[in-house]
């Protein structure tokens, strides 16, 4: 099977294992008891229905209609994909629901129409409207689409947005606005070339008019060549935009023109026709997944470009998740009758002018850059940055308001970008953020246990991701079976049999004998000791032959770890090695440690676990707030476990006040901010719940942690090895596939910023 097949059975499995889909229902009220039920259903639903019959607005009150989004399509347009139909497109409407849900915390309803006709699907969608809090129409063919868009925005009272058009319109836009600017041009002069005549093409030239552009100055080019005004039988959307201007190709539109908008296909604009371009030009090639123009082509023909694209690879992304989720949460906040021009062009602006604001650590951690900040190769944020959602929400929110259409208000503004901002921040931020970054810089990682299927196929996946570049321990002829066996892709991949000695076994051996010759330590019992992988694995690293080492699948713990603290060691700022779990709560991340190390650590290496705890937290783009667990609050209770950790905290307010520490504190009130406010107002956690709990001794750091994990079902990453001087990191055995990918992900991180240390 080839790397393509591969792929494509990873996406059908994706799709298929387990619930299939991509989303659910989930109750937001308990539903535990009887009194539950009869609350939810009968008889007690009737109140809120009594409620809503007398004032209909109540449904917003009472309902989940005002964070509730209808993503409809007829599948007639399709991604690249066509007309295949309202059930084949269902896939994309599930992947949209879920952006909206992980980037705005929209909840998503997807509805496929088996209908391509105009009225039926106004009339059919019309009638939904006491359902929903916005429809987003997608993936619906041209010209229909701007028919069906145009009438159920002037008959329906809710928002409604077809983002094929407006989501690549409204994020272009600012990136056009911001790379006029730093090219020293202004829009109402700028000539250009669109290459595209398709709903996204007219819908963007429509904004860029909008904003200040000249119609004269827009060329635009469809499959038949430049869409002139003497063109028999036009299309009156293309009408529109037909020029009396004496060009016929493509080529002849791009001699000194300023600006290239591509919406069309791979490969549309030669170097030639690039070099014909006004000096300092801007090149938009947006067709996915292949650009009109590579990057690399494009940059190499005119060193004087600004240029964007549709992909992740490149700098200046145009991507549409940096709009619609956040332009819906800010019209359906303030239950805006429609989305108008007015909050279309707010978004484009505060898209534009976050550009040019001092990018916080978090996003340059996230994209693994020291300086990040307005330019050629930065005109538009970065889908991870966190400050979208307050930002383009709050303009579009404001826009609404002022224009008229908001049918609420909001009174204080820092309140509701607080409120925004705590909407995220969960599980896919964290993890996101942290693929994105090991991409920027993929390390070499060791994979101590590759003669097993689960290991084999999460390296094939991290080395495709770009996220590590694997190497395998363990028998050749093994580990090639089980990849011919089930197919999978790590052609040139290196594999190491650790029984057949290596230009750098006598190197490792005399290493391992120096080190630990006065602990009984022979060269002979250092030269045996290389046939187990943990000690190779780690010897790799530790002589700079490879960045990472990940082991712990079949192995107990201390098997693993051992190896890696006699080899590698502790780094100087601490005496400890440690163990973090990091679990997914319901609250949000909360991080545990010591979860697997240290039996009962001293007051003194309460502190040190503490410190490296906020020194990783951070790395995960996350402020720690840390409560010191005890079965004490605050000294009520003698006893060592009080004691100990009192006097930690102690050390930390002294020592380290950057710190946010308190403590002893028992479980429940370092957690619940209002039983904490009410019984210990003093406390510097009031108002700031912990998210990182340190406990008193191993046994209940484990047990939390996997009782935790077990009884509510929360996603654990880790343990995460704190501490070494070195990146490796232990696996729990049993870990899933998505488990390994995960902390191969951690291990690729904390390599690169054990390289950035020294």
């Amino acid at each position: 099977m080839d790397n393509k097949a591969n792929r494509q059975q990873d996406a059908l499995d994706y799709h298929s294992q387990g619930r299939p889909g991509k989303i659910q229902v989930i109750p937001t009220k308990p539903t535990h008891s009887q009194r539950d039920l009869t609350l939810a259903y009968s008889p007690g639903v009737a109140e809120p229905c009594l409620k809503i019959a007398d004032n209909k607005d109540d449904v917003y009150k009472y309902t989940a209609k005002g964070n509730l989004v209808a993503v409809i399509s007829n599948g007639t347009a399709v991604l690249g994909l066509g007309n295949i139909g309202p059930e084949a497109g269902k896939p994309v409407m599930e992947g949209k629901g879920l952006l909206f849900k992980i980037f705005a915390d929209i909840d998503v309803f997807d509805l496929e129409l088996n209908t391509t006709n105009v009225d039926e699907f106004v009339s059919i969608v019309k009638a939904l409207e006491p359902t929903f809090g916005g429809v987003n129409l997608e993936d619906i063919k041209a010209p229909e689409c701007f028919e069906i868009e145009r009438r159920l925005k002037e008959e329906m009272n809710i928002p409604v947005m077809h983002d094929d058009q407006h989501g690549t319109a409204i994020i272009s836009a600012a990136a056009l606005l911001n790379a006029c600017e730093l090219q020293g041009k202004k829009l109402e002069d700028v000539r250009i070339v669109v290459s595209g005549a398709g709903a996204a093409a007219i819908s963007c030239s429509r904004l860029y008019i909008s904003l200040g552009a000249r119609r004269q100055n827009i060329v635009m080019i469809d499959r038949s060549g430049v869409i002139r005004r003497d063109r028999e039988d036009l299309a009156p959307l293309k009408a529109e935009f037909a020029t009396d201007r004496n060009l016929n190709t493509l080529e002849e539109a791009m001699v000194d023109a300023d600006v290239f908008i591509g919406l069309s296909a791979a490969d549309t604009l030669s170097a030639e026709a690039l070099k014909t371009m006004a000096p300092n030009p801007v090149v938009f090639a947006m067709a996915n997944p292949n650009p009109e123009i590579s990057y690399e082509l494009a940059t190499a023909t005119r060193q004087d470009i600004i240029m964007a694209t549709g992909r992740s690879d490149y700098p200046n992304q145009v991507n549409n998740v940096l709009g619609f989720p956040y332009i819906f949460r800010g019209a359906m906040d303030v239950r805006a009758t429609t989305i108008n021009e007015e909050m279309k062009i707010a978004a484009v602006k505060a898209i534009a002018d976050m550009a040019k604001k001092v990018v916080p650590e978090p996003v340059m951690l996230a994209y693994n850059v020291q300086n990040l900040k307005f330019g050629k190769d930065y005109i538009i944020p970065k889908p991870m940055d966190p400050r979208l959602i307050s930002t383009v929400s709050s303009a579009v929110a404001k826009a609404a308001i002022e224009s008229g259409v908001a049918r609420t208000t909001i009174e204080n503004w820092d309140d509701y970008a607080d409120q925004l901002s705590r909407r995220l921040g969960g599980e896919h931020a964290i993890l996101r953020n942290l693929s994105s970054r090991a991409k920027t810089s993929p390390k070499r990682v060791v994979f101590a246990e590759a003669d097993n299927y689960r290991i084999l196929k999460a390296a094939q996946i991290v080395k495709e991701d770009g996220i590590a570049t694997p190497i395998l321990l363990g028998n050749r002829a093994d580990i090639e079976q089980i990849i011919l066996d089930h197919e999978l892709q790590l052609n040139g991949v290196q594999i190491i049999d650790p029984f057949i000695a290596s230009e750098h076994t006598e190197e490792y051996a005399k290493f391992l004998y120096e080190k630990r010759q006065r602990k009984g330590m022979t060269l002979n019992r250092a030269r045996k000791l290389l046939k187990d992988r943990n000690y190779l694995g780690t010897c790799m690293v530790q002589f700079g032959h490879a960045d990472a080492f990940i082991s712990g699948l079949t192995k107990d713990y201390g098997t693993t770890v051992r190896p890696a603290l006699q080899v590698i060691g502790v780094t100087e700022e601490s005496d400890v090695v440690m163990g973090m779990n990091l679990l997914f709560t319901k609250k949000g991340p909360v991080f545990f440690g010591d979860t697997t190390i240290n039996k009962n650590p001293t007051a003194s290496e309460l502190v040190d676990i503490t410190r490296l705890l906020d020194q990783a937290v951070r790395q995960f783009n996350v402020k720690p707030r840390v409560a010191m667990l005890s079965f004490s609050n605050f000294g009520s209770a003698e006893g060592e476990v009080p004691e100990k950790t009192s006097e930690a905290v102690g050390i930390l307010h002294e020592r380290y006040p950057e710190i946010l520490v308190d403590g002893d504190l028992q479980g429940n009130f370092a957690v619940n901010n209002d039983l904490l406010k009410e019984k210990f107002p003093f406390s510097k956690l009031v108002d700031h719940p912990a998210n990182v709990l340190v406990f008193p001794n191993l046994e209940s750091g484990n047990i939390a942690y996997k009782l935790l994990q077990e009884l509510e079902g929360v996603e654990s990453v880790g343990p995460v090895i704190l501490g070494l001087n070195k990146s490796v990191h232990v696996l729990q055995q049993g870990s899933t596939v998505r488990e390994i990918v995960n902390m191969v992900t951690i291990a690729v991180v904390d390599a690169q910023t054990k390289e950035l240390k020294k």
